[in-house]
């Protein structure tokens, strides 16, 4: 069973930053893509961010060139690193793992942006 606890959510001002961790409890790790996603309030839960085994990225647009996804395969966790976040950025934030019939999430962070 894969355990995902999620952390580094809080209360930042527009164009702070903030860094969101995501450890998994999964051997061999370093064999599986993850991803961060977000649920705002009466919104659906949409992709923000995932890096490959290999370390490729990919980005919403909404966030492209703000937000930085990395992973650390040794402490096998993922990271998102958050910049100049905008009042539209608030939701929960999950980190998911997805692989054939395995779709593992974590309980989620929240992120608050103040104007």
């Amino acid at each position: 069973q894969v355990q995902l606890v999620e952390s580094g959510g809080g209360l930042v001002q527009s164009g702070g930053s903030l860094r969101l961790s995501c450890a998994a409890s999964i051997r061999i790790f370093g064999i599986y893509a993850m991803g961060w996603y977000r649920q705002a309030p009466g919104k659906q839960r949409e992709l923000v961010a995932a890096i490959t085994s290999g370390g490729s990225t990919n980005y919403a647009d909404s966030v492209k060139g703000r937000f930085t996804i990395s992973r650390d395969n040794a402490k096998t966790t993922v990271s998102l690193q958050m910049n100049s976040l905008k009042p539209e950025d608030p939701a929960v934030y999950y980190c998911n793992l997805a692989v054939g019939a395995l779709d593992a999430w974590g309980q989620g962070t929240l992120v608050t942006v103040t104007s």
